[in-house]
């Protein structure tokens, strides 16, 4: 079994460097979904190799959102039922979709061999991927911590409400003082007015300077438009319904930003190395004995 992982990952290793962007907000109904769903269809339109994870084990809804009906999900593949590239779906553009597996329990919870079926899974994916968007449940919860520390680039999504400031905010904390996350790119979303993003990043900004070492990056904001949750309800991204529409415009720009972001060599660029992140327990506290 070990030789079977050493060889997948020797594989991913000469396919090159993968770019890892958790999409992460603390609150729910910041637009968390929405922003990775668009945000990974336009990657994949400029023409990257873009795969999006539904990283929500519990409430998995990125396939709602696109309009697609999985057949088979993350949980076929843990319990060793699929491969991963059986339960991959096409969106627009070529967007590769690993739907979530609603009601399967924390990746934490998994047993040894079932972190290893994680490893595996993706060590053995032969689908080339130059980016990989996961979409992270709400809240704080271990599965939320897991996939931002092992992501290279956390983009935590804000509006304008106080819980959902307060809980981007604890959910920095969380990742910086226990996960070692030390940088965060801030967007805002369904913002009313031109400038909304500043003042809420702003406003985020000063309490973290105080309490916080970390480093907050202001990357644009999602206007309120009704074109986008037209889309939603249509079920599509909405820089493919309405591509000219003042939130599909926005969502180009913040691709273009994030397609530059930098991108680690090997080993720490790598997909399975990401996998590893993810699965890794926690090292043991060594007792002394008095």
């Amino acid at each position: 079994m070990k030789s079977m992982q050493t060889s997948g990952l020797r594989r991913a290793a000469s396919s090159g460097p993968v770019q890892v962007i958790a999409v992460t907000g603390g609150k729910g109904g910041v637009g968390k979904t929405s922003v990775a769903v668009n945000l990974a269809t336009t990657l994949a339109s400029l023409g990257r190799r873009a795969m999006l994870l539904d990283g929500d084990l519990g409430l998995a809804n990125v396939d709602v959102f696109l309009g697609l009906s999985p057949r088979y999900t993350m949980a076929h593949v843990l319990n060793g039922e699929r491969t991963l590239e059986e339960i991959i779906l096409e969106a627009p553009h070529g967007l590769q979709i690993v739907p979530g597996a609603s009601g399967v329990a924390d990746l934490a919870n998994l047993s040894a061999v079932g972190h290893l079926g994680v490893v595996q899974a993706f060590s053995a994916l032969s689908t080339r991927v130059d980016t990989l968007i996961v979409d992270t449940s709400a809240g704080i919860s271990h599965s939320v911590m897991q996939f931002s520390q092992a992501a290279q680039h956390v983009l935590l999504v804000v509006c304008d409400e106080p819980a959902s400031m307060t809980d981007a905010y604890a959910l920095a904390k969380v990742l910086s003082r226990n996960h070692g996350v030390s940088k965060f790119h801030v967007l805002a979303n369904m913002a009313r007015s031109p400038g909304e993003g500043v003042a809420l990043f702003d406003k985020l900004q000063r309490v973290t300077s105080r309490f916080l070492d970390i480093t907050l990056e202001y990357i644009g904001e999602i206007p309120d438009d009704p074109y986008l949750r037209r889309s939603i309800r249509e079920q599509r991204p909405v820089v493919v319904a309405f591509p000219a529409c003042p939130a599909a415009r926005a969502f180009k720009k913040l691709a273009l930003k994030a397609d530059k972001w930098p991108v680690p060599d090997c080993p720490r660029g790598n997909l399975e190395f990401f996998v590893e992140r993810l699965v890794q327990r926690p090292a043991p506290r060594l007792e002394v004995v008095r």
